[in-house]
């Protein structure tokens, strides 16, 4: 579902992803992890058609996102860590216009927004009186991750889904992306809350500084490199130790 072969991009003289290369089946999550600044979201906005790469390039169901940007856009969901939204319309005429953008009709699109607020628990009636301007985080994140999966895409990124999401919505997301998966999707997951990471990914990949560092399953990199859990891992390959060090002899000169 998702093919990538040395996919490269320099803003400058910074190398930003350098040469990366992995696939992704269909049925998979997996999870796309790195520190701040690794890369992540800018090898996301290049698979999503956001961003042309330098060098290198990726398939997405089937289609060359160089040579068939459209076509790999009508195929893939893509929910960005900013959750940005058009603040002066309502929560429904922002989904009704992802429909209309899609060319999804009346008679699907509606049934498939009911499905989706009964799924977060959100109210129609503040969907359709309420600005986009005026939600919480979590329903604004709750309002983009709809609007992703109203035209049921093949492949599906997400980058810090989580973000302002309640518990319980949390719980039910992550179920919802476990289901995706079932169906034959293939979701490629970007977060730093490495526990769940942990639980619902069947792969995961980290990258710093633009590079690969590890890829395969979670508990099989885990025990390899004889860490704790995948947070250990993740701390160990990208300098976390480091951190914590500085952490601690920080937190002393507080100490009486």
């Amino acid at each position: 579902m998702v093919s990538v072969r040395e996919l490269t991009k320099r803003f400058g003289e910074q190398t930003a992803v350098d040469g990366l290369s992995f696939e992704v089946p269909a049925g998979q999550i997996l999870g796309f992890l790195g520190p701040n600044g690794a890369g992540k979201t800018t090898t996301l906005k290049m698979l999503t058609g956001m961003s042309e790469p330098t060098s290198g390039t990726a398939v997405v169901c089937g289609f060359d996102i160089r040579e068939n940007p459209i076509e790999v856009k009508k195929r893939i969901g893509f929910v960005p860590d900013s959750a940005a939204v058009f603040e002066s319309l309502t929560g429904l005429e922002y989904l009704e216009m992802v429909a209309g953008l899609y060319g999804i009709p009346e008679q699907t699109a509606y049934p498939r927004i009911e499905q989706f607020l009964s799924f977060f628990d959100l109210d129609m009636e503040t969907l359709r009186s309420k600005m986009l301007g005026a939600y919480s985080k979590g329903m604004r994140r709750k309002v983009v991750i709809t609007a992703a999966l109203l035209h049921n895409p093949q492949v599906v990124f997400f980058d810090e889904p989580l973000e302002g999401l309640d518990a319980n919505a949390a719980v039910g997301f992550k179920t919802l992306i476990q289901s995706l998966a079932r169906e034959g999707k293939a979701i490629v997951y970007s977060s730093h809350i490495l526990e769940v990471v942990e639980k619902v990914c069947d792969r995961v990949i980290i990258i710093d500084k633009g590079r690969m560092l590890v890829d395969g399953p979670p508990e099989g990199l885990v025990a390899e490199h004889g860490a704790e859990s995948l947070e250990a891992l993740f701390t160990q390959l990208t300098g976390g130790e480091e951190m914590l060090t500085r952490a601690e002899t920080f937190a002393k000169t507080f100490a009486p």
